[in-house]
């Protein structure tokens, strides 16, 4: 029986394509593949005889460069469907999928943001990345975070939408109380449709009523490598005692649904406050976690309004 999640990956990688954007697979080191969805310009014409992308050297962006960076859901162009080709015009668009997502793959044991983000910055300087401003939601967020505050001289700007700095224990453990779940793989990482539609009810401000049978293709397409993502949910964990707020340079921009039951407005505002001057924040209302695929129309109005606001910064500091 065709599973109709699959079938629709043909007409999803087309889109993106149409919108600008093609899939490239790197080798970051040996054990270590990453891939991610790259600007059309820079995969030069292949040569007489090459077959694949794979060993080429990509050309360097020629517009500001956005890293879109996704949660812990789904891979990079599903969680950035309705973002890629709003932003293509005027940015070089970027989309990784993170380890253990997509086709990024290791060999490496180590399962912590801090792990992925080194790795992904690898990723961004192989083909060519020296600038660029990070989109980060939920999981993708909190690698964001840890870029910015390891790579000051290439992340200059972040939104962030639905995440929080770090996964301290009490803020683990109350969030998982308010929300009825004994752990966050029995969040994250439903086995059954009763537990994809507990996560989705959580997650989504709107109910939507989806046929049980597309809820169990999802399951068996967007949920692969379990393992691994159940040791990448316990190394986003970290004591509250070994919790310190790095003082960041960047312009913060928290983008946000008002009804966000995961990360709700509470955690957003004290993130402000912790995050200083440099923070600002925006409230989208009628929307939830998935903010950007509830409601991309006002979401995408508020991301390119502060994308332009940090290239006029640029511009007038020149």
């Amino acid at each position: 029986m065709v599973n109709l999640v699959a079938a629709q990956k043909p007409l999803l990688h087309g889109l993106m394509k149409m919108a600008g954007v093609k899939p490239y697979t790197l080798e970051i080191e040996p054990g270590t593949i990453m891939n991610l969805w790259v600007p059309n310009e820079t995969i030069p014409n292949p040569k007489k005889g090459e077959k694949s992308t794979k060993s080429q050297t990509l050309n360097k962006p020629e517009k500001p460069v956005v890293v879109l960076i996704h949660g812990f859901a789904a891979e990079g162009i599903v969680t950035w469907q309705f973002q890629v080709g709003a932003l293509a015009k005027k940015y070089s668009v970027y989309i990784p999928d993170l380890l253990f997502f997509g086709g990024s793959i290791t060999d490496k044991t180590d399962r912590s943001p801090t792990f992925q983000a080194e790795t992904l910055v690898k990723g961004l300087k192989r083909v060519g990345v020296e600038k660029c401003t990070l989109v980060g939601f939920s999981y993708g967020g909190m690698v964001a975070f840890k870029m910015a505050e390891m790579y000051p001289e290439l992340v200059e700007a972040m939104v962030v939408s639905g995440s929080i700095l770090a996964m301290t224990d009490s803020i683990s453990d109350s969030t998982l109380s308010r929300l009825g779940f004994k752990s966050s793989a029995e969040l994250l990482l439903p086995t059954c449709v009763k537990g994809l539609k507990a996560l989705l009810s959580v997650a989504a401000y709107k109910k939507l009523w989806f046929p049980n049978f597309l809820h169990k293709d999802f399951l068996e397409v967007m949920f692969n490598n379990r393992n691994e993502r159940a040791e990448l949910l316990e190394g986003l964990v970290i004591s509250n005692k070994d919790t310190a707020i790095p003082k960041f340079p960047q312009k913060i921009h928290l983008l946000w649904g008002e009804n966000d039951e995961i990360f709700n407005l509470e955690l957003a505002q004290n993130m402000k406050g912790q995050l200083g001057e440099n923070a600002t924040f925006q409230g989208i209302e009628k929307a939830g976690h998935l903010v950007h695929l509830e409601r991309p129309c006002v979401y995408n109005r508020h991301l390119e309004k502060f994308l332009s606001s940090v290239q006029e910064g640029h511009r007038a500091e020149k």
